[in-house]
């Protein structure tokens, strides 16, 4: 029989998370106690996260074991945790419904008047930070889920009483289309997560089931300078976003200081905002242009737009701030696709900066392998680049990828077999003047941090 986990976000239940202490999940614990049900978790490790579910009252145990399921009404787990988990076992073998972390955020979706939902193969996070600047400037006091920590929040999340929440939607595994979005947001359709998708195909057809989702009277907001993002949609009604011309939303006047834009905003000819950016890069005029129709479409003033965003400042490990190095700006991002890394670096180049050093930390085998042409030509807009081995993250390498491999294609690109080398290496590389940036979504932003440390 097929259980609805509608049956169980209510008061009076007990649910119990499997990996509370991860980065959707802790808020997820927390809305669900917000909303009555009688929160458990359990997580490999303490951690701040875990000690501030504790000071809620979320009891939490440190380890996974069977019993701790016993007594729940239903059990939610991140898609890290398989059926071999002691506690997913113990829970299916007691009869006990399992339920994914996206299934859970499309139930509580349901519960608001508007689901802002921002996906793509990139710039979601840095997106969604952005929509969650405008609506808090615009009163709207909403809930946010993001994937990373955002400054303004202290967190990445946000528990609001509003009736907005603004979700981070992630096509991995498809688990977007769990959501229950109102205004579906796609940022860029590109060819990722091979070790799941059969093909940029596969992709675009799962972001297009993505946008049918959202029901009548509701928005797909679109980029119209992406042609995958376009072809996912081809056929349905959508509201456009772009820097190319014939976009429902677009950039007027856009000009540069110093590598930092400025522009107006106008929807359907009319000017809606006028911003001034403190994060670079035309990557970023167009995250902004997908937040601000997100607020147009739904009724947030133009004046909020602008001031949330001269609040923003990026979120965590997006063009982040670590430090300085004998005279070198030392910076971190999560870039971790070709697409991603090429606009980081073009970026970067329009700073001012004597010389990028960029510090790149591939993210799995499977990625590397299947996107090694794109990450061979990203690099090569660096200054120097110094090679990290692959951060295989939920893989064992099957393909005997390596970054050796890269560096062999990337002039002077240099290849360490640990981030204490990686520190090492730039610490030995460092001038007055340069740009230092550690780049990847695996840890290596440990080693930006150590070389801080030895300032």
């Amino acid at each position: 029989m097929k259980r609805n986990i509608e049956d169980y976000i209510k008061p009076g239940v007990r649910v119990h998370l499997v990996g509370v202490g991860g980065v959707s999940m802790a808020p997820l614990a927390e809305v669900l106690q917000g909303k009555g049900v009688a929160v458990t978790g359990s997580d490999m490790q303490r951690s701040g996260t875990v000690e501030h579910l504790l000071s809620l009252g979320i009891p939490v145990t440190i380890g996974h074991r069977p019993e701790s399921v016993e007594g729940s009404g239903c059990v939610i787990r991140t898609a890290a945790v398989h059926n071999d988990n002691p506690e997913i076992a113990a829970a299916l073998a007691a009869g006990i419904p399992v339920f994914e972390r996206a299934q859970a955020w499309g139930a509580i979706m349901r519960h608001y008047k508007n689901a802002l939902c921002v996906a793509g193969t990139h710039g979601k996070t840095t997106t969604t930070s952005m929509c969650t600047h405008i609506f808090l400037a615009a009163g709207r006091d909403p809930s946010v889920m993001l994937g990373g920590p955002l400054p303004i929040l202290g967190a990445g999340h946000r528990v609001g009483h509003g009736d907005t929440i603004i979700a981070e939607s992630c096509e991995y595994c498809n688990s977007f289309l769990s959501f229950s979005p109102t205004v579906a947001v796609i940022l860029n359709v590109e060819a990722d997560h091979l070790d799941f998708f059969k093909d940029l195909e596969d992709i675009k057809a799962s972001f297009r089931r993505f946008a049918q989702l959202v029901p009548p009277g509701g928005n797909v907001i679109v980029n119209r300078d992406n042609a995958g993002a376009r072809s996912a949609v081809d056929g349905l009604d959508v509201f456009t976003f772009g820097l190319e011309e014939g976009a429902d939303c677009t950039a007027a006047n856009l000009t540069w200081n110093r590598g930092l834009p400025a522009f107006d905003i106008v929807v359907g000819g009319e000017s809606y905002a006028h911003v001034s950016l403190r994060v670079g890069g035309v990557h970023n005029v167009s995250n902004v242009l997908a937040a601000a129709s997100a607020a147009w479409v739904l009724g947030v003033p133009g004046s909020a737009v602008e001031e949330g965003l001269d609040a923003f400042t990026g979120a965590g490990r997006r063009f982040e701030k670590k430090g300085v190095f004998h005279g070198a700006d030392v910076y971190d991002d999560y870039a971790h696709h070709p697409d991603e890394l090429r606009a980081l670096l073009t970026m970067a180049r329009t700073l001012g900066y004597k010389r990028v050093v960029c510090a790149f930390q591939p993210h799995t085998y499977s990625r590397t392998a299947a996107l090694f042409d794109g990450f061979v030509e990203a690099l090569k807009l660096a200054d120097t680049v110094v090679l990290a081995e692959i951060y295989a993250a939920r893989e064992t390498d099957t393909l005997g990828m390596n970054s050796d491999k890269l560096a062999q294609h990337i002039p002077g690109a240099v290849c360490c077999q640990s981030l204490e080398a990686v520190t090492a290496c730039l610490a030995d590389m460092a001038q007055p003047g340069d740009l230092i940036l550690t780049v990847g979504a695996g840890n290596i932003f440990l080693a930006g941090e150590a070389l801080v440390r030895e300032q």
